[in-house]
């Protein structure tokens, strides 16, 4: 396990310009950034979310994914406050639908996912159209790498940030409300907010976990 004492949270320190700092600087900021940030589930997560500027700064970030053959395959669904109980009828209908047995307590769980955190976007992937060359694969990975940028972004401005996925996303009353194109599909929600309650860094693998050199 890493030792080392926290770096200092890169929302923190003073932005300058890329051109105005040497190529080590911008490393270790990039450093900073990546290596202190973590997950904050939901259910961890409060009010205040991202203003308006702070929210398009934050979705900005996406635009910088690999994309090959410039597809822009994937897309983001802001749910805003006043969407949020049509969101919560979805989840509960989706339940519904897996199991009609559902209790009211289980429903009112399952509502209660669309009202968590103050910025909730929707993830949403196109895997086919016109160009047959860019398998469904890579636009998967070009949409997770928009992911993280969204997540880093979030981070730099001093939020807290997790992923959320289930059932649900493949559900026909989720997608009915998302009006997803039969080529698409849902990724995943992406919560944003305030951290009202820390949890401890977890410890991070070491490269030579999961980084092997191919021998001639």
């Amino acid at each position: 396990m890493d030792n080392r004492a926290p770096t200092a949270n890169p929302a923190d320190r003073p932005l300058a310009p890329l051109g105005a700092l040497r190529p080590a600087e911008v490393a270790e900021l990039a450093q900073a950034l990546i290596q202190t940030r973590q997950s904050t589930l939901p259910k961890r997560l409060a009010g205040p979310g991202p203003d308006a500027a702070q929210t398009q700064t934050i979705l900005a970030a996406a635009a910088s994914a690999p994309d090959h053959h410039e597809l822009l395959p994937w897309r983001f669904v802001v749910v805003p406050d006043g969407a949020r109980a049509a969101l919560a009828d979805a989840f509960a209908a989706a339940l519904l639908q897996r199991y009609a047995a559902a209790t009211p307590e289980q429903q009112a769980q399952a509502r209660e996912k669309a009202f968590r955190a103050p910025l909730l976007l929707l993830a949403v992937v196109r895997l086919r159209d016109d160009d047959a060359e860019i398998e469904p694969h890579e636009r998967i990975v070009s949409a997770g790498c928009a992911l993280q940028n969204v997540l880093l972004m979030a981070h730099a401005l001093g939020f807290g940030g997790a992923l959320t996925s289930g059932k649900a996303l493949a559900s026909a009353p989720l997608r009915r409300l998302f009006d997803l194109h039969d080529d698409e599909q849902a990724l995943c929600f992406v919560n944003i907010g305030t951290v009202a309650k820390p949890k401890r860094a977890r410890a991070r693998p070491q490269a030579a976990q999961y980084v092997s050199v191919l021998q001639p």
